[in-house]
């Protein structure tokens, strides 16, 4: 097993927090702009004039609901693209005349030039690991042939293309390491091409597997050929910049060093077009594992029993284990025709459950490991032929244990700081593990333990140094506040050591709260140069809706109970407030994704609490974003607009349709910054686009609206994962630019 961050979320197609890993997400336009920093708060927009169709109106049970700039779904239309034009025209001079804007671009850029690897694997009788040595645009893969031997190149992705828009984007190894299948996408998109390496001759096979997008990749034991799923061929473009559907994915196997063509559907349901498949080839080799997904949350089981099969040459007989969406099941291991998966079935923290295939009826399944009464089990691996690793979120913070996997028994916990593993490499076969440690303060630790010493302690195999941090300067706390109902949030808050309690510090609020994911301790250089030149306080609310504290707290945030969400983000801000930490025209509101319908959605509800709002690749219609690519997935989260309750419920928050005209005497809108990019077929830019125009329609012609409202519309980017180093520093330049030209900011060198 490989763990590198990505929540499981993200895989099946769901909104995913924005990566913060290594930093962290026609008409005449007229711009008046001083370049002093004394009118920088007071500068006037003329927006750019979008037409409103008053003509197109919907009718959701009985009630009417105008879209005005539904042409803006359209995203070839010449008028969407002179729309997009128009909006940057205004926004790239706002940005550019920020009078610390080179500083804060070449601060950035010192800091994120640091050396950054991943958990060192095994395959075969190499190793593998990843490294960037700094202001790379991709991560490098690299291999040697020990643990201490001498690293080489092994796939460059910086070679592919001249701006880095390339990325490895999903891979895996054949058991005997000799064949590496790797995933590449381009400009951010979903969409990936996956291509088969020798591993000795550092060659590619010919072929080239297309149409892929959110795959399981799972070699045969045989090492001969690869399952993997795909969508068929379909009209029009497939490069991202698409709207269309997603849908009738298929369930393939390719044989290593033939075309495409002549690859075979093994498991396919006509019948539910939406599904997603996911396959899982078993330790032993014998059983296939297919893990049928139509939401964000929830899949079957069924299994084929390869060892039947002479040749894969069509469809597989499946046998079925689990018959409802009603929870999540994770293959671990197996011994024999036993299985131990990761469930939520009656445990909404998790627990570890062993199924025997043979056997497979309900009532006979044995729970392993019992679920814990606070601490959420967050993943497994099967290493040392009979342990397994598990890991812990307890109180949002990383718990690393080790246990018998026969018995489940504890066998020890390995120590670690306030913090996330963020990084995990280990197999059933193999007798070592790496881990990889993080933390606000703490940019990486990697951790090796070998099996075969005991005890069994933790070496440092690798830490990592950034110049220009010094982490003693600076402290990290969590602390719990009431939300509105008077339920008990936790917040991490980082700051310089020392920071005066007078109200007058900048702070920057991020959130999430969505689909399951927890958002832990992580590094960010961004937020250092924030709290370092700009006395910045950060402050990261685990707000319902995410799964810091299992399914219970996921429930609790999601489809009639999303409100919470955004009470919880609301009173986090209130907190801040009220412990003098800083003052609501000092407060930014950042998130993406679900979190950038988080940001919309309170900047709508409470725009007295804010001074300025980062509102990045958002979820921003919420009565149309199933009708787009993925989107028909969010609804296990969202609901519908097309179920009359969840249709009342979606209108009360959702972003586009909740804007109001600010007027003498109420609160103006914080200073927003709209992020989206051409190539997001995640959540498509219309969202953006249409929500922009509607606030500065509604917005930003009246008179107590004097912050602005604007957007900034990428190209060759996506949703985030994949997006080149350079990219990212400059998107993360504007968006500290912004801050100070709407907030008045100083940095202090």
């Amino acid at each position: 097993m490989v763990l590198m961050l990505a929540p499981r979320a993200v895989g099946r197609g769901c909104p995913g927090k924005m990566r913060v890993y290594y930093g962290l997400l026609v008409s005449v336009i007229l711009f008046q702009c001083a370049h002093a920093r004394a009118s920088s708060l007071s500068m006037a927009f003329v927006y750019p004039e979008a037409r409103r169709n008053e003509s197109v109106v919907d009718d959701y049970h009985g009630t009417k609901i105008h879209d005005p700039y539904r042409w803006l779904e359209d995203p070839d239309s010449n008028e969407t693209k002179e729309f997009i034009e128009a909006e940057n025209k205004i926004t790239r001079p706002y940005l550019d005349a920020c009078p610390v804007k080179a500083d804060v671009n070449a601060r950035l850029t010192e800091l994120w030039n640091y050396p950054k690897y991943s958990c060192p694997f095994r395959r075969g009788d190499r190793y593998f690991f990843y490294k960037n040595t700094g202001l790379q645009n991709q991560n490098v893969l690299y291999v040697q042939d020990s643990l201490d031997g001498e690293p080489r190149v092994f796939l460059d992705p910086n070679t592919l293309s001249e701006d880095g828009t390339v990325a490895l984007s999903g891979s895996r190894f054949t058991e005997d390491g000799a064949t590496f299948a790797y995933g590449l996408s381009a400009s951010g998109s979903d969409w990936i091409t996956i291509h088969m390496r020798d591993v000795a001759t550092g060659e590619d096979y010919p072929e080239v597997l297309e149409k892929v997008k959110f795959a399981s990749m799972s070699w045969s034991k045989d090492n001969k050929g690869l399952f993997y799923s795909r969508y068929p061929e379909q009209t029009g473009k497939t490069d991202g910049s698409e709207t269309e559907v997603n849908r009738d994915q298929k369930l393939c196997y390719h044989r290593l060093g033939s075309p495409q063509a002549d690859d075979v559907i093994v498991v396919e349901f006509p019948e539910e077009p939406l599904w997603r498949i996911g396959a899982e080839v078993t330790d032993c080799g014998r059983y296939l594992i297919v893990s049928p997904v139509k939401d964000c949350r929830d899949n079957l089981l069924f299994f084929a029993d390869l060892s039947k099969q002479a040749e894969i040459n069509g469809k597989l007989p499946l046998t079925q284990l689990v018959f409802k969406f009603e929870a999540d099941y994770e293959y671990i291991t197996n011994e024999g025709s036993v299985c131990i998966f990761r469930t939520n079935k009656n445990a909404p923290n998790y627990r570890l459950i062993k199924i025997d295939l043979h056997n497979p009826a309900e009532e006979n399944w044995e729970t392993l490991i019992p679920e814990h009464p606070s601490d959420v089990l967050d993943w497994a691996s099967a290493v040392d032929n009979d342990k397994l690793v598990i890991h812990y979120v307890r109180d949002v913070k990383s718990v690393l244990q080790l246990h018998s996997m026969a018995s489940g028994a504890l066998m020890q916990t390995f120590d670690l700081d306030v913090g996330s593993v963020v990084g995990f490499s280990g197999k059933k076969e193999q007798r070592e593990i790496f881990y990889h440690f993080m933390s606000f303060l703490t940019p990486g630790v990697i951790y090796h333990v070998d099996f075969t010493k005991k005890p069994f302690t933790p070496t440092v195999f690798r830490e990592v140094e950034v110049k220009g941090f010094d982490a003693s300067q600076y402290e990290a706390k969590q602390i719990f506040y009431s939300s509105k109902d008077g339920t008990k949030v936790p917040m991490f808050i980082v700051s310089k050591k020392g920071l005066p309690r007078d109200g007058s510090n900048p702070a920057l609020v991020y959130g999430y709260g969505g689909f399951n994911i927890n958002i832990q301790p992580s590094f960010s250089v961004t937020r250092l140069v924030f709290m370092q030149h700009f006395g910045g306080v950060v402050a990261i609310p685990n707000i319902r809706g995410g799964g810091e504290y299992g399914e219970r707290w996921h429930n609790a945030g999601r489809l009639l109970n999303k409100q919470n969400v955004f009470d919880d983000f609301q009173a986090a801000a209130e907190y801040l407030i009220k412990e003098n930490y800083t003052r609501p025209d000092l407060i930014t509101i950042q998130g993406g994704s679900n979190g950038g319908l988080l940001v919309a959605a309170c900047a709508n509800q409470r725009p007295d609490l804010y001074g300025a709002a980062i509102v990045q690749v958002g979820v921003l219609d919420m009565l149309r974003f199933h009708k787009f690519t993925i989107g028909h997935a969010w609804v296990s989260d969202y609901g519908s607009a097309d179920d009359a309750d969840q249709f009342r419920n979606l209108l009360a928050y959702s972003p586009l349709h909740n804007i109001y005209t600010p007027k003498e005497g109420s609160p103006q809108y914080p200073a927003t910054l709209v992020l989206t990019a051409d190539h997001d077929d995640r959540v498509v830019p219309l969202h953006s686009l249409k929500f922009v125009a509607a606030l500065q329609h509604a917005a930003g012609a009246a008179p107590p609206q004097t912050r602005p409202l604007l957007a900034r519309v990428d190209t060759k980017a996506g949703h985030g994962t994949g997006k080149p180093t350079a990219k990212i520093i400059d998107e993360h330049t504007d968006i500290l630019c912004f801050m100070t030209q709407a907030l008045g900011l100083k940095f202090v060198k």
